[in-house]
């Protein structure tokens, strides 16, 4: 048994030091977001952000509206409704409500939807544009993991999942 252990031990060591797989360093990089800076956001677009942003932070409930929690579709029902603009509630009735707008004429108070799921297109999020800068797009929406938060289409999660933007205003 004595001089079986230090075979054992052998083969274990041997078996644990598979090579690990390997890795690009290279980050894949999104292509800078042409958008157009000079038009400025109506009070209306800016009410409607500001609104928007009081619930940052709020955790993620499904069909929630208040700070208590909130979905995508409930954060962009509730910050147009606080300011008087009636809109459709779920992201798919708001996937056609406005007019289309191209990614290089976005502002802010316009809608970006996503299609988040694996090997799909349908849209299934939406977001507020809150900030537009040469080659950024700054939004507001509601993630399941982390609740309210402004995130960029510079990321390359939403730069590959986005779909289209609305205009509402």
């Amino acid at each position: 048994m004595k001089h079986l252990l230090p075979y054992l031990l052998l083969i274990l060591l041997i078996c644990s030091c598979k090579s690990k797989k390997n890795y690009s360093s290279k980050k894949k990089e999104t292509p800078p977001i042409e958008v157009n800076t000079t038009s400025k956001p109506s009070k209306a677009a800016e009410a409607i952000v500001k609104t928007a942003k009081q619930f940052n932070g709020t955790r993620y409930k499904y069909g929630g509206t208040t700070k208590r929690g909130m979905d995508c579709s409930g954060l962009v029902y509730t910050a147009f409704t606080d300011n008087d603009i009636s809109i459709p509630r779920t992201t798919r009735d708001l996937s056609s409500y406005g007019n289309w707008v191209d990614l290089k004429d976005i502002t802010v108070g316009d809608l970006v939807f996503f299609a988040t799921r694996k090997n799909s297109r349908k849209v299934n999020h939406v977001g507020i544009v809150t900030h537009v800068r040469a080659g950024h797009v700054e939004f507001i929406h509601a993630s399941t993991s982390k609740g309210v938060i402004i995130s960029s289409l510079a990321e390359k999660y939403w730069y590959f999942a986005y779909v289209q933007a609305r205009r509402v205003l």
